[in-house]
């Protein structure tokens, strides 16, 4: 991708007749939040940043502030923006937005900064003399909702039927189109299984492209469901009597001249490198759960026969492993040799967890791991013993349990540094407890809110 100068970007902003530039970020519980400049300051903030109270960190998605993290009223960073995400938004007027990092007041990049902590994983990678790439795939819900306010799905379409892609198809190209004006290349889309479920996937980038991109997704399919009227969730589990939205993310890892792809290997399936990353993944999956599943509504989802993969395993096309890795595509081995993680979805945020799932492979191939056999089958169909044999235990059945997982995970915590890391589990225990005695209200707060 082109790097943006600033005097491209106050062009552009001109040229659209831009009135204000969003300054974004993500916070713990994988809510996109910001302030704007308007566009006469916007040229000295480009510089300065937007001062934002350090107590926002330790909101969690019932905004409530966790004065438990030890933050509140006092202390400051500043949202720096990246000029590299500027985009003109497609679906509000003369509005642009710019991806932000959380910037302390001695200019550095603060410790409670999820995009900062991925650029710190990715210069661990670079010393190992491997580059990232990745892409998400996200699955959603689409709606309708009645003068009563009951919500009826835009479709009742079999998975990947036409009748779902007809009647989406005034969503799905309108998306595409915003996509592209936002510099996104879109890989695919269709209709997923459950009513009104589908999904989109774009094109792997560099590790930090990639999660702003998949954030410029998430903003683009909000702002445009509200321009249709349409009623959009990516909620892990908005409806119990249907399949559940997952997020996966593909990785690939490549030489420091990015020509030969690590997990490739001529003679096929994973190179010796590619087996040593899936060990270190698969040994960290309890405790990364609590990052890639970091919602109460996340457990609705990742049950098994789900085909969201509740097993700590991985195997080759197995779509009920955790890890998974695909099958090639012919003429491109090397170039689609990649690897899958399953159990993930989008209440996530994106830096923090693709910065875990980059840590953990890592830890793989310093330590040299070898990986468990990899599974051909279903877990659920093997008896306890028999996952017990082949070492596919069950990921935690709820956040509280993933929680728990992840501070005995004593290589996570301090890959994610102590103030991040208990920051993320006193807000994640305050949802566990604002939601422990109302299931149907924290369905709906899931569905309303992601």
């Amino acid at each position: 991708m082109t790097k943006r100068t600033k005097e491209d970007v106050l062009e552009t902003a001109n040229k659209f007749g831009i009135n204000l530039v969003r300054f974004l970020y993500v916070d713990l519980c994988g809510l996109v939040r910001g302030k704007a400049s308007s566009l006469p300051r916007f040229k000295d903030r480009l510089d300065t940043g937007i001062g934002l109270v350090k107590g926002m960190i330790a909101m969690n998605s019932l905004d409530k502030m966790q004065s438990d993290a030890g933050f509140g009223p006092v202390g400051e960073v500043r949202l720096v923006p990246d000029l590299n995400t500027f985009a003109v938004l497609p679906y509000v007027n003369n509005t642009a937005s710019v991806l932000c990092d959380l910037i302390d007041l001695d200019k550095e990049a603060w410790t409670l900064c999820p995009r900062s902590l991925l650029k710190r994983q990715l210069k661990e990678a670079e010393a190992l003399g491997v580059s990232i790439q990745a892409a998400f795939e996200t699955e959603f819900f689409l709606g309708t909702r009645d003068f009563d306010g009951r919500v009826t799905p835009i479709d009742t379409s079999v998975c990947f039927g036409t009748d779902g892609m007809n009647r989406g198809s005034k969503f799905s190209n309108r998306l595409v189109d915003y996509l592209h004006r936002q510099r996104l290349q879109v890989e695919q889309y269709y209709p997923e299984l459950g009513h009104g479920q589908h999904e989109i996937s774009i094109s792997h980038m560099p590790a930090v492209t990639a999660c702003d991109q998949y954030i410029v997704l998430r903003e683009t399919l909000r702002g445009l469901a509200l321009e249709q009227d349409l009623v959009i969730s990516c909620a892990p589990k908005p409806f119990e009597d249907q399949p559940g939205n997952g997020c996966h993310v593909h990785l690939s890892v490549w030489d420091q001249y990015g020509e030969r792809n690590m997990l490739y290997r001529d003679e096929g399936g994973l190179s010796e490198f590619g087996m040593q990353f899936v060990a270190g993944i698969v040994s960290h999956l309890p405790g990364l759960c609590a990052i890639t599943c970091p919602s109460v509504n996340s457990y609705r989802r990742l049950k098994p026969r789900s085909w969201s993969s509740a097993f700590a395993c991985w195997g080759y096309e197995n779509r009920e492993a955790a890890v998974r890795v695909p099958s090639v595509y012919w003429g491109h081995e090397m170039a689609s040799s990649n690897i899958e993680v399953k159990c993930i979805d989008s209440t996530i945020n994106p830096y923090l967890a693709l910065a875990c799932i980059i840590a953990s492979g890592l830890d793989g191939v310093r330590k040299k791991l070898s990986a468990p056999n990899p599974v051909s089958c279903d877990p659920a169909d093997l008896s306890d013993a028999e996952r017990e044999e082949i070492g596919a235990a069950p990921l935690p059945t709820s956040l509280h349990k993933a929680l728990v997982e992840l501070e005995a995970d004593v290589y996570l915590m301090k890959t994610m540094g102590n103030a991040l890391a208990n920051t993320f589990i006193t807000v994640k225990n305050s949802e566990v407890q604002a939601f422990a005695l109302d299931a149907d209200y924290e369905l709906l707060h899931h569905r309303m809110r992601y």
